[in-house]
């Protein structure tokens, strides 16, 4: 057997090297290791927030209004993961009101439903987040939730104002714009609102 003798030089140079290493190894290693995978984070795809309510499952919600003290439109869908039918009452600004319907183990699509969740005020400018109070009926399950208020500069909202918020003057393709409207499901074909 043959030994290869090493001066102290020599040695030195091999530790910083396997120092430098290791340092290297750790440097690039570590930083997945620290970062949160932002695959593993839940957020809103889209324009409106999501909230969970018991059973209630909130996805892509926003109110759709022309200005702060003019009607608004809620938009998004709500899912019911429970075995009986449920209601959702929405709370807004100066009062307003209005009521989401969902039959048991299904859902609503508020922006194809012909009954509309109009709020009388949306409380907030266009661009803004309002805070809004969602409740199930029949339990004592609340919460408060930030919603972003949109109003008609994307095109892809302008037929969902409330019709007297209308910028033309003209009727909108609304056909309600009561302010304790009740949205019920409406069989669709869409499956744009899908659960994110």
């Amino acid at each position: 057997m043959r030994f290869i003798a090493m001066n102290r030089a020599q040695r030195g140079k091999l530790a910083l090297t396997a120092a430098a290493l290791g340092l290297g190894l750790l440097t690039m290693t570590g930083c997945g290791y620290i970062t949160p995978q932002q695959t593993t984070q839940q957020y809103s795809a889209s324009d409106g927030i999501r909230a969970d309510l018991g059973p209630l499952e909130l996805r892509n919600m926003m109110i759709i209004s022309a200005g702060e003290d003019k009607p608004g439109r809620l938009l998004g869908a709500v899912y019911n993961s429970s075995s009986k039918d449920v209601k959702l009452t929405v709370k807004g600004a100066e009062g307003s009101q209005t009521e989401v319907s969902v039959k048991a183990n299904s859902h609503t699509l508020l922006n194809d439903s012909t009954d509309e969740a109009i709020l009388s005020t949306s409380g907030g400018a266009p661009g803004s987040l309002v805070d809004v109070k969602v409740a199930e009926d029949g339990t004592n399950v609340d919460k408060t939730i930030k919603v972003p208020v949109l109003d008609a500069t994307l095109k892809e909202y302008k037929e969902y104002l409330p019709e007297s918020a209308s910028p033309t003057g003209t009727p909108s393709s609304s056909t309600s714009s009561s302010a304790g409207g009740t949205a019920s499901p409406t069989p669709s074909s869409s499956t744009a609102a899908a659960k994110h």
